[in-house]
């Protein structure tokens, strides 16, 4: 389908079609699924885990911790990359 007829189904214009395939502006959600329905696809959005080196056991373990006793492990964390940074500023001495 050409970006003028889409445009005139849309009820907006050619230039602003062609700004979108483009990447010139990003259409919202909603905008986006319009003009797929227009062209006879839907939009599908999925979500799926990240497999980022996340170890989801010891999120599982650190959320078993009192509030004080996460905060006292990330303020500990906090002090072993200032540590291993070269900075030389640590908690005891803000």
């Amino acid at each position: 389908m050409s970006q003028a007829r889409l445009a005139a189904r849309a009820g907006t214009t050619q230039s602003a079609i062609s700004r979108i395939e483009r990447d010139q502006v990003s259409p919202s959600v909603e905008t986006l699924r319009s003009l797929l329905c227009l062209m006879g696809e839907d939009l599908t959005l999925t979500t799926e885990p990240r497999d980022a080196g996340i170890d989801r056991s010891l999120i599982r373990e650190r959320f078993k911790a009192t509030p004080a006793g996460r905060v006292d492990y990330g303020l500990e964390f906090a002090d072993f990359v200032i540590r291993n940074s070269g900075t030389t500023r640590s908690r005891e001495a803000a």
